[in-house]
């Protein structure tokens, strides 16, 4: 018998092999591979703005140029391909990073930039925040992968997360050994915080000798695409009191919000509106990125985390973690201090800069209601309406024999439904168990991001394949 080698597969870390991540897993696979057979394919598996054809904004990008290329500042001409008020920007981040974006930052980033990622929490909360606890990131995953190293010790250390959840948290709760503990948000009342099942999921959590160190909260949500009310945060954050929790906050999607009802309100602020002991008490860590809100700066990996009470010590030991990669990209620090620092009235850069950004978001807006009304269409199909963030979660209500047709293809139902979906009109989606859902319940998650002029096309193909797929399996009922 051949020798196993350290990296044959029976001998990797078995962390590794468990981890899941179903935004890239069988569906995006099948999709890559029907698109190298020539089929057109439509990736809404992933939040992924400018790859489905949004244009990215203009000034952060001029500004970005000029710092990549120092050498056009001295062209005499710089005038006449850059606005002033991007050349001055540029200069004032080259001054702010010695050796420019070729040299390391310091592991936390640029000081000038944690100032004014804190000088916009401080606008958007109306509370003071500390440059010298926002630590810039390479994206906000890199950042929750910061704190949940920090936070889970070994597998009796758990994490509540709400189910459906964004596939990042099982993945990384995974790879560093810790316990993924559920909570199951309501889709009945639009997918919000349902707390009789999180005292429900702590004690059971308890009762198998868990110790629940920290929940996750993604408001908006990722894929539900709920917005949290202030009444809900405010729970949240007071039981998080009571059982001395640490909140992780993802507020990525903070600026994608498709409706009037129910603003983003981040975490940090409705915590410092209780007043202490709770604002005094409670750890919390909330992130975000240049990836999602209107910019979909994706492939920039610019991002934050900043943090609320945690004691000096453990500071030391996450800036000691960060210093182990040495810094962040620099790139992607500029990109973060453009977004929380935009053009601003007066601003030779303004109008363009909000006339973009207006547009981008007012087309989302449009996007999320097309989606939603669409799948409200089709046969077996229920969805809630897109609130915030990129995504649709309809539920598909599978016939019967539709389940037993999966099960003798060995294939989860939602599965079997997402891979004929793509087969049949090249939509390349993500199914709900990649997400977690209630047992014997079925999602598909799909973004809002394709272009505006093709959303009619695409929701006539679902809805075209959707009622043949139902037709062909029975057990259709009209709801």
């Amino acid at each position: 018998m051949a020798r196993r080698r350290p990296m044959d597969y029976e001998e990797l870390n078995e962390k590794v092999k468990k981890a899941q991540y179903a935004v890239r897993g069988e569906l995006y696979l099948r999709a890559s591979e029907l698109q190298k057979e020539g089929k057109k394919i439509i990736f809404t598996n992933v939040g992924n703005p400018h790859a489905l054809g949004q244009k990215p904004l203009t000034f952060p990008r001029q500004v970005v140029a000029l710092c990549q290329a120092p050498f056009l500042l001295d062209d005499p001409n710089v005038g006449l391909m850059f606005p002033p008020d991007a050349i001055v920007r540029a200069k004032r981040y080259l001054a702010m990073a010695p050796g420019g974006l070729g040299a390391y930052s310091d592991a936390r980033g640029i000081p000038g930039i944690r100032k004014e990622v804190a000088d916009f929490i401080h606008k958007r909360d109306g509370y003071p925040s500390d440059p010298e606890l926002i630590y810039l990131t390479d994206g906000a995953s890199k950042g929750v992968m910061q704190m949940l190293n920090a936070i889970i010790r070994n597998e009796r250390d758990g994490i509540l997360v709400p189910v459906p959840q964004y596939p990042l948290y099982s993945a990384i709760i995974s790879l560093f050994g810790g316990s993924l503990v559920p909570y199951y948000l309501e889709e009945e009342a639009n997918w919000n915080l349902d707390f009789a099942n999180i005292r429900q999921a702590v004690a059971e959590a308890r009762s198998k000798g868990i110790t629940v160190r920290a929940t996750v909260i993604i408001n908006p949500g990722n894929p539900t695409g709920q917005c949290l009310s202030e009444a809900n945060i405010r729970e949240l954050v007071r039981y998080c009191y009571h059982e001395n929790l640490v909140l992780l906050a993802d507020e990525v999607y903070q600026q994608n919000v498709y409706q009037d009802e129910r603003p983003f309100i981040s975490a940090r602020k409705v915590m410092f509106d209780m007043g202490p002991p709770i604002s005094r008490e409670v750890q919390l860590v909330s992130f975000h990125t240049v990836s999602k809100g209107y910019w979909g700066e994706c492939g920039q990996r610019g991002g934050y985390f900043e943090m609320t009470n945690l004691p000096p010590k453990t500071v030391d030991e996450i800036y000691k973690v960060a210093s182990i990669v040495l810094s962040p990209n620099v790139p992607g620090q500029i990109f973060m201090g453009v977004m929380v620092n935009p053009p601003k009235p007066g601003d030779i850069s303004y109008p363009k800069f909000t006339a973009e950004s207006k547009s981008i978001l007012e087309s989302l807006r449009r996007r999320a209601r097309m989606m939603t009304d669409g799948f409200n269409s089709c046969r077996n199909v229920v969805c809630n309406f897109t609130e915030g963030a990129m995504y649709s979660f309809p539920q598909i209500q599978l016939p019967a024999r539709a389940i037993e047709a999966a099960k003798r293809a060995g294939k989860a139902a939602d599965v079997f439904y997402c891979l004929k979906l793509l087969e049949a009109t090249g939509i390349s989606t993500v199914p709900g168990s990649g997400f977690g859902q209630k047992e014997g319940v079925f999602h598909l998650r799909t973004t809002i991001l394709p272009a505006e002029e093709d959303f009619p096309t695409i929701m006539s193909s679902f809805k075209k394949f959707n009622d043949s797929f139902m037709e062909q399996y029975e057990g259709y009922s009209r709801m």
